[in-house]
């Protein structure tokens, strides 16, 4: 089990930039390249997956417990050369003033080896006490290596390259110079999501190539190789299921949507659901279905194509309407409500949600949330009374003129969700919410949602 975990010393140091271009680099070299990503993250995993040609898996301690982390690691081991995990911000970054649950603590959790990525803009000597700095504030992080990123030239790499030689015992493992050629367009959301990027392949090979260039790759797979072993239970060879009523779930997968957890996706699976994609741009007519799924997105970047397609928005309606379950996450919440107004323009929507969506220039719900549920929601997390189940949200996006007697299915105790005080609008067998869900052992929505299907399907 080789592994890196590729971190910071802060935010938009690049390190996603140069995690894909590892991901790229080894992949190209013939490797098998197990990606994961820290916290609750959707573009950057598109990247790294596409990268890597593996699913990239998200490690969160909010809203997974210490075992989980592990077991989810461990299960997609098979075959693997190399495993990549990505951080998110800094290094030692996080909630919490004890750091549990930082980049750092996942690093010592999995026992993994950090390649430190440090912007170097205008440093020379200065990066010296930086490099210590890191080393010194917990002794029992490895730091291996740094890459040095955006550099400015031969003459800059040369000077920092005897700098951190002369006062630290790290190496410099890799020198990246500044190049407009590799940097990923950013967005309001973060990196630009891979599946609406029609040259993301293009880019990710140069960035591959760029990053052989300039990466010693054969030093960053030595570092993840002194890795120690770790100790994980036998896994539980579980007997497929059996179920009495087959179901088939409609997802929403095309440039407007496209935010979901690989695993969630798994567990879809695991319950016996036959999954079909659905491209509400460009078809039509729905398959025939049980359910919907209407994950997040940048559904106001296709606004227009999304109100071109009449026929569709008419299917989903009546459909919904005559008692389809489905379920809607951010942008797919967005999709169902009357209309999307943004830079001045207002398209038409679905309709199914009577209240209408505004996009404005700062996040409007952002980060970790708590919600506990009202009891009006149509499957339960199985948690004890007044437990709150722990999600996160991140939308630029206001839901605007809904009616008094809304019903929702969560209370939020932290975060924005839909009024700062609600999230989940329940309507017929829709749940529509800002929430983004994640399938763990606090919230295991994907088996509760199968769970009402199927026993709609039955009535």
């Amino acid at each position: 089990m080789s592994r890196i975990f590729i971190s910071a010393a802060h935010k938009s140091s690049g390190k996603t930039t140069i995690s894909i271009g590892l991901c790229a680099a080894f992949s190209q070299s013939g490797q098998q390249v197990q990606p994961f990503k820290k916290g609750p993250d959707y573009i950057d995993p598109m990247w790294l997956a596409a990268a890597a040609n593996h699913p990239c898996y998200n490690l969160d301690f909010y809203t997974m417990q210490h075992q989980e982390i592990l077991d989810s690691y461990a299960r997609y081991q098979d075959g693997i050369d190399i495993n990549l995990i990505e951080g998110n911000k800094g290094l030692y970054d996080g909630l919490d003033l004890d750091g549990s649950n930082s980049n750092a603590a996942l690093a010592k959790l999995l026992k993994t080896p950090v390649i430190l990525v440090i912007d170097a803009r205008g440093m020379t000597r200065g990066i010296a006490p930086l490099i210590l700095g890191y080393q010194a504030f917990d002794q029992e992080i490895n730091i291996a290596g740094v890459i040095l990123n955006q550099l400015g030239g031969l003459r800059h790499e040369s000077k920092l390259r005897q700098v951190i030689e002369h006062y630290t015992d790290v190496p410099v493992i890799g020198a990246v110079h500044h190049d407009k050629a590799i940097t990923i367009d950013e967005r309001h959301l973060g990196l630009m999501p891979s599946n609406e990027v029609e040259q993301a392949k293009t880019q990710i090979e140069l960035l591959g190539e760029k990053i052989a260039e300039q990466v010693d790759l054969d030093a960053v797979l030595a570092i993840a190789q002194t890795a120690p072993a770790l100790q994980f239970p036998p896994a539980k060879q579980d007997q497929p299921a059996q179920y009495d009523t087959e179901i088939t779930i409609g997802i929403a997968r095309d440039a407007a949507f496209g935010f979901y957890y690989p695993d969630d996706i798994e567990i879809f699976k695991e319950n016996g659901v036959n999954l079909v994609e659905i491209d509400l741009i460009n078809e039509t007519t729905l398959p025939q279905i049980d359910g919907l799924f209407i994950g997040g997105g940048f559904p106001e970047t296709q606004m227009t194509l999304l109100e071109k397609n009449t026929p569709m928005r008419n299917a989903i309606k009546a459909a919904i309407e005559a008692g389809l379950p489905c379920y809607a996450e951010c942008g797919g919440l967005m999709y169902l409500a009357r209309s999307i107004t943004w830079k001045d323009k207002t398209c038409e929507m679905a309709g199914v949600i009577h209240g209408d969506i505004v996009l404005h220039g700062k996040p409007q719900g952002r980060g970790y949330i708590r919600i506990t549920e009202t009891g009006k929601g149509h499957w339960s997390s199985q948690q004890p009374e007044n437990e709150a189940i722990c999600a996160h949200e991140f939308h630029y996006s206001s839901l605007n003129n809904l009616p008094s007697d809304t019903i929702y299915a969560y209370e939020v105790k932290r975060g924005t969700g839909i009024d700062g005080q609600h999230d989940g609008i329940v309507y017929k067998n829709m749940m529509a919410c800002y929430a983004h869900l994640r399938n763990t052992k606090q919230s295991p929505w994907t088996t509760g949602f199968v769970r009402f299907v199927r026993n709609c399907k039955r009535m």
